[in-house]
């Protein structure tokens, strides 16, 4: 899942967006209102982290207009310690939730998957042949077989058995896995494609992740 991160304390967006990947979102960083609210209407997200104070716009400003031109992204305010009028302030103007600075990352990953669950049906797994892919549990396994994956392996795979039978290009897959300011070589996608076929693959004699010389990849359930 693909999530803003507004902040302008460049260290701890660069903590939190680590700490958000590590746990399989994609997060794309604004440091500032004008950036944030941008990126926002300019981009489909799952949700989005918004600080309170933020050169430009600050955090109310955001939300506000954002709910005024009727986006319903979820929205976390994050908050200064003790801050009761901002977390009351950030809920009248359309927040769905806050978190209090200083947090846990433990607990902001918790409160946004809960957040991302509110108003919403689990996503169901993806079956491939006898590849099941879940999103809602962050697992794969073949058959009965667990399979374990890193959480770039798991979002490329996903991306894969979402258009299962679909040859899906390099690019694609950048971008829907990794952030909008990545700009490193396209052949990084070949390196993490490898490692996922030794892990759904080769253990299992199957062949469902196919490469398509000259366009990209294809994830089927069509040889077994």
């Amino acid at each position: 899942m693909r999530i803003l991160l507004v902040e302008d304390e460049r260290r701890l967006a660069a903590a939190v967006k680590w700490g958000l990947e590590s746990h399989g979102f994609v997060v794309d960083v604004a440091y500032t209102g004008v950036d944030g609210l941008w990126a926002a209407e300019e981009n489909d997200y799952a949700a989005i982290i918004l600080d309170v104070m933020l050169p430009g716009l600050n955090g109310f400003k955001v939300c506000a207009s954002l709910r005024q031109s009727g986006d319903t992204t979820p929205i976390m305010m994050l908050t200064a310690k003790d801050g009761e009028y901002d977390e009351a302030e950030g809920l009248d103007t359309g927040a769905d939730d806050y978190l209090t600075k200083p947090f846990s990352y433990v607990v902001l990953v918790a409160r946004l998957r809960a957040l991302l669950r509110r108003g919403s049906a689990p996503p169901a797994p993806l079956e491939v042949g006898d590849l099941v892919v879940d999103p809602a549990s962050r697992t794969c396994r073949r058959g009965e077989q667990p399979i374990e994956l890193t959480a770039r392996e798991f979002a490329i795979l996903e991306c894969l058995a979402r258009r299962r039978d679909v040859v899906v290009t390099k690019q694609e897959i950048l971008e829907q896995v990794w952030d909008a300011n990545y700009d490193g070589e396209v052949n990084v996608v070949e390196v993490h494609v490898s490692a996922l076929r030794r892990k759904i693959d080769q253990p299992f004699d199957r062949r469902s992740l196919q490469t398509v010389r000259g366009m990209g990849y294809r994830l089927t359930g069509r040889d077994g």
